[in-house]
């Protein structure tokens, strides 16, 4: 046996072991990006535990309308396929605010006792849903839609791809709570 093919011979076993070590070592990177992903997916900061809202103007939330409306919303709204969880609100939480989402989901946030939106006019477009009128605001990624017919003005933000499973259920309850008065398209 010539010298070169000892060297040949002791050199295979050696790739052999060096290429399944390096499978090994890339099969193992590839798994824990894989599984990277998916913790992260499940615990995206802010989409877990309360949910912080920002206060905003809402002069009528301690009226008796909101007062009487925010214990009966639902415990859960649907979303397309989903169905969304009522989120706790972190501390301090604005008054007449719930929310809905999960850690999969961006929030859908009502608010109750805001003032009448500028953008009401006598040309406003309206959509009724279960006999509510509500406003549309379209914003980037949400739309955020008033309801402008009752005793207290209601907003509820959507996330776009959340479907029309929020306004159906909010409107059923608006509607069923809320007793109907004429649009005020002038402050």
């Amino acid at each position: 046996m010539t010298q070169q093919e000892s060297t040949s011979a002791l050199s295979r076993p050696l790739l052999v072991a060096v290429g399944l070590a390096v499978v090994l070592v890339v099969g193992f990177a590839a798994l824990g990006l894989v599984l990277g992903k998916e913790e992260q997916t499940q615990d995206v900061p802010g989409r877990t535990g309360p949910l912080a809202l920002v206060s905003i103007d809402a002069p009528d939330a301690g009226s008796e309308t909101c007062v009487s409306l925010i214990p009966k919303l639902p415990l859960q709204l649907p979303s397309g396929k989903d169905t969304l969880p009522r989120r706790e609100l972190a501390a301090p939480a604005p008054l007449a605010a719930v929310a809905w989402g999960d850690a999969a989901h961006d929030p859908v946030v009502l608010r109750c006792g805001l003032p009448r939106p500028s953008e009401l006019s006598q040309t406003s477009q309206l959509r009724v849903i279960s006999d509510v009128q509500w406003l549309q605001l379209p914003g980037s990624g949400s739309s955020t839609w008033v309801v402008v017919d009752r005793g207290a003005y209601v907003a509820l933000t959507v996330p776009d791809d959340a479907g029309t499973g929020p306004l159906q259920d909010i409107s059923a309850t608006v509607r069923d709570l809320l007793p109907k008065q004429p649009v005020k398209t002038t402050p």
